[in-house]
């Protein structure tokens, strides 16, 4: 009687680490075929739509790249903490701390001041807004070892209503009809787009980030210690490395990255602080960050993904479509996306066993 078994592979194939993730997209949009027609949809037309709303054209190119840039960003914050085991679930709330701060920025010298020294301002007050909403656990972790996950995962909720308060409230645009909208920002608090797209600065920004990310993680000594407390922290301690201290830097700058996030979205998109400015991005990056198993380059292609998925699922609502069903869609991707690393971490074999 045969039974089947996974294996743990000795070393990753290289072949399986490209064949696996295309299978599964193949297989995820086959399941999804199944749905559409269940649904009373004709698979095809929406396939075409998803397809054309994506990557269809220029504009609709641009358009998942703007998606695409906040979950890059995100991505990447959550993604150093990941390689330290520790659980930054807050990055949402980072975001909408960093865009808290840089909309500060812009809206008390944006009228006064040039592009050249407004946007460094909101970038910086954006990083050391998220960094302490991320040091604050960081510290927790660090000396007490309060459950970082927990504590970053509430926080999201005290910045998200830190943000409602302001724009229903004190920053509340009396011009904007009753809606909770913070006054437009001047041009010079706005990043630089390209011709007549809505993607911005921010792109740059993201690959710059990843570049630094990854080069600082592989080739330096700080991060030679962020990828061995990962691995072991009584290894790490018994080498003399000072654990609580990293702790504490590396959430800090984990949230500081997230909060820049929030600061490209408010500057590059909206020119605004808004209620919902997020949706979602910090959930998102979480998914996108353990796809590219927190590979800062890869996060970056990974996110592009995400962002056509995100577009395509608008562009498929034009035929009918509920959106619900482009719920369903890409949460059947992103099922089958993570069912595949089982493949590629393991080998399925048949192992015989005599029946008595």
């Amino acid at each position: 009687m045969a039974k089947i078994k996974l294996i743990r592979r000795e070393k990753e194939s290289p072949l399986a680490r490209v064949l696996v993730p295309v299978t599964s997209v193949l297989m995820a949009f086959a399941v999804g075929w199944i749905i559409l027609a269940l649904a009373g949809h004709n698979p095809v037309l929406v396939y075409q739509k998803l397809y054309n709303g994506a990557l269809g054209s220029s504009y609709a190119v641009s358009e998942t790249m703007v998606k695409a840039i906040p979950l890059m960003v995100a991505g990447l914050a959550v993604s150093l903490a990941f390689k330290m085991k520790l659980w930054n679930i807050g990055a949402e709330g980072q975001i909408y701390m960093g865009a808290l701060a840089a909309s500060w920025i812009a809206l008390n010298l944006g009228q006064s001041s040039g592009p050249w020294l407004v946007i460094p301002l909101m970038m910086i007050a954006a990083f050391a807004a998220g960094a302490c909403w991320g040091l604050v656990p960081g510290v927790l972790k660090a000396y007490w070892q309060v459950n970082e996950t927990i504590i970053t995962l509430m926080l999201n909720y005290v910045a998200i209503s830190w943000v409602d308060y302001l724009v229903f409230g004190p920053w509340k645009d009396p011009n904007s009809m009753g809606f909770p909208l913070t006054p437009i920002f001047a041009p010079a608090a706005q990043l630089p787009t390209w011709g007549d797209s809505r993607v911005h600065l921010g792109l740059i920004l993201a690959m710059v980030i990843a570049i630094i990310f990854y080069l600082s993680i592989q080739y330096t000594r700080w991060g030679y210690e962020v990828r061995v407390m990962g691995e072991s922290s009584a290894a790490a301690r018994y080498a003399g490395m000072n654990v609580t201290k990293n702790i504490m830097l590396v959430m800090l700058i984990s949230g500081g990255i997230a909060g820049i996030a929030g600061m490209i979205e408010v500057s590059g998109i909206t020119h605004r602080l808004q209620q919902g400015i997020s949706p979602g991005y910090g959930y998102t990056a979480i998914i996108v960050a353990w796809l590219a198993r927190l590979n800062p380059l890869a996060i970056i292609m990974v996110a592009f993904l995400f962002g056509a998925l995100l577009v395509g699922g608008f562009a498929v609502q034009i035929v009918g479509v509920s959106f619900s069903i482009t719920q369903v869609l890409q949460g059947t991707v992103l099922f089958f996306l993570l069912a595949g690393e089982i493949f590629i971490n393991y080998k399925v074999v048949l192992a015989h066993k005599e029946v008595l």
